[in-house]
């Protein structure tokens, strides 16, 4: 494969150090002239100096031909322009995009760059599942669908604990695909499983219907009357 890497940074030296070891053809793109050639002494003649935003560098670069592009500056805003220009201007297949702010997500993916990587969000993640109570956890979007998978911990308090997985009252497009009881064995469920206290939870549901979900699996049962 032919894969443009754009920022020279230690990610982006990193990255090429790997897929060149892999034996993919890599270009690094480096606006600074004294990263590009830290780059150019440590892993040869694979560096391109100039900015990776600009139509007229990867041009030089021969972005036509790349089979990915892979935009991993400290710059969210380079990095969307980059995915940008890669993809309307060279019909570069498949366009990867570093995301430093994560509430940048949502834009890069509306905008069709076509995989996101966000290490704050993906340390949030494994900080929250330690939790004792953390919340539901976005696990990986499904591109061109508005759908998402995500995980739950089912608390001790939940309205559900105790009830069939067709009693659950599920927001429109949600579905609960794979539970993972006390035992670490993954199950597929049907209508008859009982969800239990602990329980980990994968379902598939609708980006704006997070909320929904969370509430209809872990809010408590609603106050007895008298």
């Amino acid at each position: 494969m032919y894969i443009i890497v754009v920022g020279g940074g230690k990610v982006g030296f990193y990255l090429a150090k790997e897929l060149v070891e892999a034996n993919h053809e890599v270009l690094v793109i480096e606006e600074d002239p004294e990263k590009a050639k830290e780059i150019a002494d440590e892993l040869g003649d694979i560096v391109l100096e100039g900015d990776g935003c600009e139509a007229s560098v990867l041009d030089k670069a021969g972005t036509e031909r790349a089979d990915m592009l892979l935009a991993v500056t400290g710059e969210d805003q380079d990095n969307l322009v980059a995915c940008q220009v890669a993809k309307q201007r060279f019909n570069v297949a498949r366009t990867v995009a570093r995301i430093n702010n994560p509430k940048n997500e949502e834009i890069f993916q509306k905008l069709e760059v076509d995989i996101t990587v966000s290490a704050t969000s993906a340390i949030m993640a494994h900080i929250e599942q330690e939790l004792p109570t953390h919340h539901l956890i976005p696990l990986m979007r499904l591109k061109g669908t508005g759908l998402e998978i995500v995980e739950v911990r089912i608390p001790e308090d939940s309205r559900v604990v105790g009830q069939p997985v067709k009693n659950i009252l599920l927001p429109y497009q949600s579905m609960i695909s794979l539970i993972v009881g006390e035992d670490a064995q993954p199950k597929v469920p049907s209508g008859e499983t009982i969800i239990h206290a602990g329980d980990e939870v994968v379902a598939v549901t609708m980006h704006e219907s997070e909320e929904a979900l969370r509430e209809a699996l872990m809010a408590p049962p609603p106050p007895r009357s008298f």
